[in-house]
């Protein structure tokens, strides 16, 4: 057996907070001599786990409140309005999120019992609004410090900046720029005082994350909690695919290892240690089948899902998996509600059912997930018999973070921390760099995929790099899920810039990953490849997901997902100065296979990124400008007095993505739904 070792972390002055830690705790290493460790929250209150023992045969089981949300994405202020489900009319939504009400919720669910913990499903860094971005995700590590985050998974964007920036975001320090501190860091509105950044008081996990150097885990791979004596283990974890959808810097020298077999591996550890409890925090999740998207639903199962397969895998001594990665809410467990619209009252029927995903052995374990930039928390009462040891009972429910609920008292204090960086972010933010004439979602508005918000930027992209000593472009690709939500709204935001008008703040949201672009030669061959590549299975595709990439203005062709893969692409054509050539025929014939052009892309994309492997091939790469920077200088030929973008301007050559049969635009396994 290995020995309690080193103090990691103080949780220094956390306890005082409304928000914080029920007791003072310390973090002590566990299994530090192996290649991958954990972490154990120790309570200087707590009796002592012997004379627990003592009396387990006589005491009675207990309730514990684990307290779980995901994809915080940095997002201090409120993303927006959001209803339980699809049914509710965008008017009666209320508006959700922000961290001073996350904080006020967090503290309402503690004090309903002393026994509780919170965690995160990863993905609380990275992507991120402009407020935390600017600042290098300091303020969503403070803020989240002040909620009570205890243990939180890596996710994916855990590793945009690289390993060595996040294990800066867990210990703290400044973030150092060619040697020298960065202006915007260390601004320490949410640390001890202005001008050093504390770091993370909670833990990231990162089980399946190995340094190739050294054969340990990045970060420790589980943390315990004990309660009453009995021990909780948390397993933390991002999907092994993380290396497909985060540009190669990031994670360099690192290694991504299989969920379940991570797990499963983990378990006859956990057990000589006494543990029994045992609850997943994973980065990888899937979305319910089409319905209402009830919160609390679990709509067709989460059938065909990566969580699903993950799940499926499992050892048997996993009681509950706390998952992430799609921002979809879902609550597969003993609490599922199916939720039914009604046509005879116009409103909704909810029928309650007992669901979960089946492990190994098919027992079903409850899976949650809450939707993301912290809109839902799950709210999960789990049963813990001393005898045992172990999680008798589950019961999650998806509680909304509504910021009208006047139940519940924001923190004033994580407030203050909001307020601080926003006003340092307003001169930037509220800047407005140009207009549109009607809402551009990031989401698919037809079966074919077309995205409008996707076409403003594929065609930015186009513009920024068609010059030729910029990479004489003639194509643009942008990768769907690089598109962050809302997209571009026409609503003016409360920055109060107006109805239509595009502030640079609202544009870093849409475009925050800070990637650059790259033009490149590809042939005829390359470019059919590279859009066969993009549905599940074909060409190195992941199995699971299919990406429809969204094309700049010009280019046009008809995909059919009844096809096998290699003969879905048809009728592919680019328009150029009003000349147009076709590159693939109405039979999928490429008819000029060695012809070339000269294609754009982000850095992400080109590498790789989400499974586009064909960029690889490309020839006589340029170097260009950030996404961002291409996106502002394009928006200002549509800044006032100059017309806004229109997207229904026929120069825009829309649709560019047409399709034969088909109901939705696909995401998953299933080509062709």
């Amino acid at each position: 057996m290995s020995v309690r070792h080193s103090l990691v972390a103080v949780l220094a002055g956390f306890a005082c907070s409304s928000a914080a830690l029920a007791v003072e705790s310390t973090w002590n290493t566990l299994d530090a001599g192996t290649r991958a460790p954990g972490v154990e929250q120790v309570d200087r209150h707590d009796r002592g786990e012997h004379e627990h023992h003592r009396h387990d045969r006589h005491r009675k089981p207990f309730s514990v409140k684990i307290i779980g949300f995901n994809d915080y994405h940095g997002n201090l202020l409120s993303p927006g309005t959001f209803g339980v489900n699809t049914r509710v009319p965008a008017a009666q939504r209320p508006a959700v999120g922000g961290a001073d009400y996350l904080a006020g919720y967090v503290a309402a669910l503690k004090k309903q019992n002393p026994l509780n913990v919170v965690v995160g499903a990863g993905d609380f860094i990275g992507a991120s609004p402009l407020v935390s971005a600017l600042f290098f995700d300091e303020p969503a590590v403070e803020t989240l410090n002040r909620i009570g985050l205890e243990f939180n998974a890596v996710g994916n964007h855990e590793f945009d900046k690289g390993a060595a920036e996040l294990k800066r975001l867990q210990r703290g320090g400044c973030k150092l720029t060619n040697g020298v501190q960065d202006p915007n860091s260390c601004q320490g509105l949410g640390s001890k005082k202005p001008g050093r950044f504390d770091g993370a008081h909670f833990q990231w996990l990162s089980a399946n994350v190995v340094e190739t150097a050294s054969g340990r885990t990045l970060l420790p791979a589980y943390g315990i909690k004990k309660f009453n004596g009995v021990r909780v283990a948390f397993i933390g974890m991002t999907l092994k695919g993380t290396p497909n959808i985060v540009t190669p810097s990031g994670v360099a020298g690192l290694q991504f290892r299989d969920e379940a077999d991570t797990v499963n591996a983990l378990v006859p550890r956990l057990r000589a240690r006494g543990v029994e409890a045992i609850v997943v925090l994973v980065h990888q999740g899937g979305f319910q089948s089409a319905g209402l998207s009830d919160i609390n639903g679990c709509d067709g199962n989460l059938a065909g899902s990566d969580i699903a397969s993950v799940v499926s895998r499992l050892d048997n001594a996993v009681d509950l998996v706390v998952s992430g990665h799609t921002h979809a809410a879902y609550n597969c467990s003993a609490n599922t509600v199916d939720v039914r619209a009604d046509a005879s009252t116009g409103g909704t029927t909810v029928t309650p059912r007992v669901a979960g995903l089946p492990n190994i052995i098919g027992r079903l374990v409850p899976v949650t997930s809450a939707s993301a930039f912290g809109r839902v928390l799950t709210d999960i009462d789990v049963t813990l018999d001393p005898r045992t040891r172990d999680i008798t009972a589950v019961a999650p429910t998806n509680r909304l973070v509504d910021r009208s609920n006047t139940a519940v008292t924001p923190s004033a204090e994580v407030a203050a921390i909001m307020s601080g960086y926003n006003n340092l972010v307003s001169p930037i933010a509220g800047r407005v760099i140009g207009s549109i004439t009607a809402e551009l979602p990031n989401s698919a508005i037809d079966a074919a995929c077309n995205m409008p918000a996707g076409d403003l930027i594929a065609d930015s992209q186009l513009a920024a790099t068609a010059p030729a000593d910029f990479g004489g472009a003639q194509i643009a690709f942008m990768n769907r899920g690089g598109v962050r939500s809302p997209g571009f709204t026409f609503a003016s935001s409360a920055a109060g810039e107006g109805d239509g008008n595009v502030t640079y703040g609202e544009a870093f949201t849409v475009q925050p990953f800070g990637n650059s672009l790259v033009t490149m030669t590809l042939t005829a061959q390359d470019l059919k490849n590279v859009l066969e590549q993009q549905f599940a299975g074909c060409r190195g595709q992941g199995a699971a997901t299919t990406r429809i990439m969204v094309p700049s203005a010009g280019l046009r062709y008809t995909w059919d997902g009844a096809q096998a893969c290699d003969a879905r692409i048809r009728n592919l054509s680019l328009t150029q100065g009003g000349v147009s050539e076709s590159i693939v025929d109405a039979n999928g014939v490429v008819l000029n296979p060695a012809r070339t052009y000269r294609v754009t892309v982000n850095n992400f994309m080109a590498t790789g990124g989400d499974g586009y492997t064909t960029f690889l091939n490309g020839t006589n790469l340029l170097g260009g400008a950030q996404d961002i920077d291409a996106l502002t200088a394009y928006l200002a030929a549509f800044k006032a007095p100059n017309p806004a973008y229109n997207p229904a301007d026929p120069a825009l050559a829309k649709p560019r993505i047409s399709r034969v049969g088909g109901t939705s635009c696909p995401s998953g396994a299933n080509v062709n739904p």
